[in-house]
C-alpha cells in the first residue's frame, strides 16, 4: 500500500529565488535532463533586488583581484554581452570615466588601472584635466584627471531577467511565483520546502533567494555569511537631461563605498545616485527626503546642469551587504543542497558565470547532469531600449499589425501592441509592476496620469480572462502556469 507521500512530485532541483542569479541557474539546469522548478515569494521575477539598480554591465575592473567575486564578474560580462546579442535584450557600450576631484583621488588612479590589470582588464587609460572635460563637457568645475573604462556599459535589468526565467521555462521549467518558502523539513531523499503556494518536494535545493538568502541557508544549519539590506536612492531624470552624458560617470572608490554616479539609461533617462544607507527592515525601499537631498548635493558637483532638468521619477532598491567579502557559492553533497549568497550589485554582471559555475558544483556533488539535445532557440525579447528601432517608429511592423501604431503611453512610446504582448507573454505580468517593466508603460513624466485608465483596464481583461480559462482560480494565477509542483513538464 502505498503511503500519501508516494503519490507527491518529487522535483530533481527545486532553485528558491527568481531574481537574475536564480532565474540563470534555473536555465542552465534545465537545459540537462532534470524536472527543474523556479519559485519566489513575489508575484513575478525579478521584482525583488534585481529590479532596481544602476543597470551597469561591469567589465570588472575595480573588484578585489583574485576573489571569486572578480573571476565570475569578469566570465560574466562576456557571456551576458553575447546573450543580450542573442535575445534582444537592449544593451549599450557607452563606456565609463571615473573622474578625480581631489589630489588624493588623482593619486589612486594609477593604482585603479594596475588593479583593473591584475584583473585581466587592459584597456583603461589614466587621462589629464583636459581629456576629461573633453569627453564630458558638463561635469562641474574642479575635475583634476580620470581613468577611462571603454568597455564598461549599460544594459536593461528588467529584460536581462525575464529573458533568463523565459528561457528556463522555454526549456521546462516550472515557474512557482507567490510561493515564499516559511520553513524546510529535510529527509534522507528530499528536502519539503513548505511554502505560501503548498509544499515543494526536491531532491536538490538551490538557494538564490537574495535578501533572505542568509535566513534560508540558516534553515539548513549553516551560519556562514549574513546579510543586511543596504539602500541605495537614485534619481530618474527626464530624457531632455541626455543630451548632458553619453557615458557613465564614475568617482573614485573609497574605502565607504563607489559612491554616486551619473549614467545614462538604455531608456534615454540619465540616473543620479545611488545613497548607501544599511537598514535592519529588509522590506524597506522608501525613498527619503535626506536621500534626495544628499543626491542633489553630490549632483551639484559632479554635474550641475543635471540639477536644472525635470526629475521623473525617485526610487530605491535594496543591495544584500553580507559581511563575508566575497560571493558565497557552496554545495552541500550530504544534504543535496547548494547556496549562491552574498552576490551584490554586481550579480547582474555576473548571473550567468554565476549559474555555471554552480552548476559544476553541484555535478562534482552528485547532480546528474545529462545535457539535453533538444534544446529550444533562447526567447527574443521585446525591445524597450531607444538604440534601436521602438515598434512605434517600425513601419514594416505598423503594415503588418496596426496595433503597434497605436500609442497608449505617449511619454514612453508604448503601443498597444507591446502592452497586448507582453499580457500573452510566457511569463505574463500579474500586476502593474510587472506590466511596467516589461513595456516601460506609465514610467515616464506623467507616471500614468494620461495612460493609467487604458493600461489598468488592459491589465484587468487579461487577468480576468485568466480567472475564466482556470475555471474560477484566483486571476492573478494564470491557468499556464501551475500553483504547486503537479506533473511533470513533457520533454
Amino acid at each position: 500500500m502505498k503511503s500519501p507521500s508516494d503519490d507527491v512530485d518529487v522535483v530533481d532541483v527545486a532553485v528558491v529565488g527568481a531574481g537574475v542569479i536564480g532565474s540563470a541557474i534555473a536555465r542552465v539546469l534545465a537545459g540537462h535532463r532534470l524536472d527543474v522548478v523556479l519559485l519566489d515569494a513575489r508575484a513575478d521575477v525579478g521584482d525583488g533586488t534585481s529590479k532596481a539598480n544602476t543597470a551597469i554591465l561591469h567589465t570588472g575592473f575595480d573588484a578585489s583581484p583574485g576573489t571569486l567575486e572578480s573571476r565570475l564578474v569578469a566570465e560574466g560580462y562576456h557571456l551576458l554581452k553575447e546573450y543580450a546579442g542573442r535575445t534582444g535584450i537592449p544593451y549599450e557600450p557607452t563606456g565609463a570615466l571615473l573622474v578625480a576631484w581631489d589630489p588624493e583621488q588623482l593619486a589612486a588612479l594609477p593604482a585603479l588601472r594596475d588593479k583593473a590589470e591584475r584583473n585581466g582588464y587592459r584597456e583603461t587609460e589614466v587621462v589629464d584635466a583636459d581629456e576629461v572635460y573633453r569627453q564630458v563637457p558638463a561635469l562641474g568645475p574642479g575635475a583634476l584627471g580620470g581613468l577611462t573604462v571603454p568597455g564598461e556599459s549599460i544594459i536593461c535589468t528588467w529584460t536581462t531577467n525575464l529573458a533568463l526565467a523565459t528561457d528556463a521555462v522555454n526549456r521546462g521549467a516550472r515557474l512557482l511565483r507567490s510561493h515564499r518558502v516559511e520553513s524546510i523539513s529535510a529527509g534522507t531523499d528530499r528536502t519539503v520546502l513548505h511554502t505560501s503556494g503548498g509544499d515543494v518536494h526536491a531532491r536538490w535545493v538551490v538557494n538564490a533567494a537574495g535578501l533572505g538568502g542568509d535566513l534560508l541557508d540558516a534553515q539548513f544549519g549553516f551560519d556562514r555569511f549574513h546579510l543586511n539590506p543596504r539602500r541605495g536612492e537614485l534619481l530618474v531624470y527626464d530624457k531632455q537631461a541626455r543630451p548632458l552624458v553619453d557615458r557613465i560617470v564614475l568617482p573614485v572608490p573609497s574605502k565607504v563605498g563607489k559612491g554616486v554616479l551619473v549614467s545614462p539609461t538604455v531608456y534615454g533617462n540619465v540616473l543620479l545616485g545611488p545613497t548607501a544607507e544599511d537598514l535592519t527592515d529588509r522590506s524597506d525601499s522608501a525613498t527619503t527626503e535626506d536621500g534626495y537631498a544628499f543626491l542633489r548635493e553630490k549632483g551639484e558637483r559632479i554635474m550641475p546642469g543635471l540639477l536644472d532638468e525635470e526629475v521623473t521619477a525617485v526610487y530605491a532598491g535594496l543591495r544584500a551587504a553580507s559581511d563575508v567579502p566575497d560571493y558565497t557559492i557552496e554545495v552541500s553533497a550530504e544534504q543535496r543542497y547548494a547556496v549562491a549568497g552574498g552576490i551584490r550589485s554586481t550579480g547582474l554582471t555576473s548571473c550567468m558565470a554565476v549559474a555555471e559555475h554552480l552548476k559544476g558544483l553541484l555535478g562534482a556533488a552528485g547532480l546528474p547532469l545529462d545535457p539535453r539535445t533538444d534544446l529550444p532557440g533562447p526567447p527574443r525579447m521585446p525591445n524597450i531600449g531607444e538604440a534601436t528601432l521602438r515598434p512605434y517608429a517600425d513601419a514594416e511592423r505598423i503594415a503588418r499589425d496596426p496595433e503597434y501604431g497605436t500609442v497608449t503611453c505617449f511619454c514612453e512610446r508604448v503601443t498597444r501592441g507591446e502592452i497586448r504582448d507582453a499580457l500573452d507573454s510566457t511569463i505574463p505580468p500579474r500586476d502593474l509592476g510587472g506590466l511596467r517593466r516589461r513595456t516601460r508603460a506609465m514610467n515616464g513624466r506623467c507616471q500614468g496620469f494620461y495612460c493609467g485608465a487604458t493600461v489598468l483596464s488592459m491589465l484587468d481583461d487579461a487577468l480576468t480572462s485568466s480567472r475564466v480559462a482556470s475555471d474560477g482560480a484566483d486571476p492573478s494565477a494564470p491557468a499556464a502556469e501551475p500553483r504547486t509542483t503537479g506533473r511533470k513538464p513533457a520533454r
